[in-house]
């Protein structure tokens, strides 16, 4: 499913899927870091689930938005 960059400003850069159902925002942190947190709506009882890696660089965090799209159910 595809992905449209919503935010891209200097705090942040978010993706929100097609259906709305899902998004992925990168932003930098106080320590240099870069934090990127996949967030998705289900139809289960749990509700919203997310996922959240912290990484070295802004490439890297880059790398991990483009696998998480490619590998999000529809």
């Amino acid at each position: 499913m595809e992905y449209e960059r919503t935010t891209d400003d200097e705090e942040l850069t978010e993706w929100e899927r097609a259906d709305g159902n899902a998004t992925i925002r990168l932003r930098e942190r106080a320590d240099g870091q870069f934090a990127v947190r996949y967030d998705q709506l289900h139809q289960a009882e749990g509700g919203r689930a997310y996922a959240y890696e912290t990484v070295e660089s802004r490439e890297a965090a880059e790398e991990l938005v483009a696998a998480w799209q490619a590998d999000a159910p529809a």
